[in-house]
């Protein structure tokens, strides 16, 4: 658990942790993610998968400002308030239906509607 927190130290990574945290350092990370989505280009090569590249713009471009917290229901809890599933553009509310201030970050659309916002103005909170 160390050598995680040496990582993110280093800015080479983001640890996740579910709100109760306990004994920081030595408690294991819910999420682990590169620090931003170049990295993964440069290690993954073409084995990249979309899904976690979304998932880490949208952590990389929130936690800027915000605190964002693993949820067991949806990919991440922000600011202990709202709920955020990161998906494509086919990414329903399914999952997160009965959850109180839960949205949609979709990528590959251009507008929001309703409870779905586009990915890319995420972008805009750095």
């Amino acid at each position: 658990m160390q050598y995680f927190q040496y990582l993110e130290d280093a800015k080479l990574i983001f640890r996740v942790f579910k709100e109760s945290r306990g004994l920081g350092a030595l408690e294991k990370p819910d999420k682990i993610f590169l620090e931003n989505t170049n990295l993964m280009f440069l290690l993954g090569q073409t084995e990249t998968n979309i899904g976690n590249v979304r998932e880490t713009f949208a952590y990389n471009q929130l936690s800027s400002s915000h605190e964002v917290l693993f949820s067991e229901q949806s990919d991440f809890l922000v600011d202990k308030e709202y709920t955020l599933e990161v998906g494509g553009k086919g990414k329903t509310r399914k999952q997160i239906k009965d959850i109180p201030n839960s949205y949609i970050i979709a990528d590959d659309i251009e507008y929001g509607t309703e409870k779905r916002i586009p990915l890319w103005l995420l972008g805009f909170l750095y």
